[in-house]
C-alpha cells in the first residue's frame, strides 16, 4: 500500500518539503534540505512555518 503525502513549501530556504497524510496541525517535522525545524500550520492546503524556539522555562 502506498502511502499518500503532500509538499509544502519550506518557510526558511524554500525547498519542496513532502508531508505525509497523517500529520496533524502543531506537529513538528524537519526540512530535509535546510535542517530547519518547522511547525504544521494547516493541512488543507499544508501549510508550514519556522517552529518555535524552546524557551527557558519550558517544563517548569
Amino acid at each position: 500500500m502506498q502511502k499518500i503525502t503532500y509538499a509544502a513549501e519550506c518557510p526558511e530556504c524554500a525547498s519542496a518539503v513532502t508531508i505525509e497524510a497523517e500529520v496533524r496541525v502543531s506537529e513538528i517535522i524537519e526540512c530535509t534540505d535546510c535542517r530547519s525545524e518547522l511547525e504544521i500550520v494547516s493541512t488543507e492546503p499544508p501549510e508550514l512555518a519556522l517552529a518555535p524556539e524552546v524557551e527557558d522555562d519550558w517544563g517548569e
